[in-house]
């Protein structure tokens, strides 16, 4: 959950926050000592019950309660599912950019620092196997002095210059792995992955069963959004596809005109900053219908997150009970 974009929307609905519930309950029984005919003497017995609870894990069922209630929440679910909705531009119609959406279709976690991890620590196990004479195809290469991981000279930064930061595929070894897999290769994944998923949490929904059709939420960190370690959080929940609520707000579709833009942004009187920044967002817009950048690609879309959660399944022998 977001709590502070979550507590932002629900204040604007009721006006503020409520973080916490306060129940008392209280009895009293008077007696009367004596006659009716002279003075009676008064005696009260009462108990007081107090309960208290925090909210503050409840705030995010109340704000879906109460969008729905509004009316400003909409699940549609059944209609990402339909094919016939997607071909035909529908969804655009249904739910416009800005539009507060709950769908439940089946989706998996992707984080390319975790690529990066496992391919490193494949590399890893596989020259320790080598290295103990367990021969699966695999060799060690031989890194030439100054080279590096990555295969890049390694030279001492100039005086005034400073080491280029390390990135997600500078931990992967170099070696050459059973069935053609090596180290280059490897390293080349990741650089495409930390291109066309920027390095984070992303959660990605494929409601249909056409490989063209991505609904994608970044999950930024520090939200709580299933804050944890990438290798812990894949350690838990795995990267098999499993089905996934998300609510939030439709960021944006992937634009079906994805044409090259011509920057036509310099005249008579200087730089025209309007076309310029029109050319660098279509030149993006292309790049993003190719699928190079962290941007939708038509006719899927993206979408803001308030929250994200699984639904906890009911046997069936628990299904009975409640019947």
């Amino acid at each position: 959950m977001d709590t502070d974009k979550t507590r932002a929307m629900l204040a604007q609905l009721d006006g503020g926050v409520a973080e916490e519930e306060r129940e008392t309950s209280s009895e009293e029984k008077r007696y009367t000592v004596g006659p009716r005919s002279i003075a009676q003497h008064l005696q009260v017995a009462g108990a007081e019950r107090y309960t208290q609870k925090s909210l503050g894990d409840a705030i995010f069922p109340m704000l879906e309660g109460a969008l729905e209630s509004e009316g400003l929440l909409h699940d549609i679910s059944a209609e990402v599912a339909d094919p016939a909705q997607w071909e035909s531009g529908g969804l655009s119609r249904i739910a416009p950019p800005g539009s507060l959406v709950r769908i439940t279709a089946m989706g998996s976690l992707f984080d390319s620092r975790y690529a990066a991890s496992a391919f490193a620590a494949f590399a890893s196990v596989t020259l320790g196997l080598h290295g103990m004479g367990i021969d699966l195809g695999a060799t060690a290469k031989k890194v030439p002095p100054g080279k590096g991981k990555s295969g890049q000279g390694q030279r001492p930064p100039k005086a005034g210059h400073t080491q280029p930061e390390p990135q997600l595929e500078d931990a992967i070894l170099d070696f050459q792995g059973p069935g053609g897999v090596d180290g280059d290769a490897l390293r080349a994944i990741i650089r495409m992955a930390r291109g066309i998923f920027a390095p984070g949490l992303h959660i990605n929904l494929s409601p249909v069963e056409s490989s063209n059709v991505l609904i994608g939420a970044r999950l930024q960190q520090g939200r709580q959004y299933l804050d944890s370690e990438a290798d812990i959080l894949f350690a838990r929940y795995g990267t098999e596809p499993q089905e996934w609520t998300l609510v939030g707000s439709v960021g944006s579709y992937g634009a079906k005109d994805t044409t090259l833009p011509e920057f036509d942004f310099f005249g008579a009187e200087g730089v025209k900053r309007g076309r310029f920044a029109d050319g660098i967002n279509g030149l993006m817009r292309y790049m993003g219908g190719m699928g190079f950048v962290d941007l939708p690609q038509y006719p899927g879309f993206s979408v803001i997150p308030f929250a994200v959660y699984r639904a906890i399944p009911r046997t069936a022998g628990q299904l009975a009970v409640h019947e």
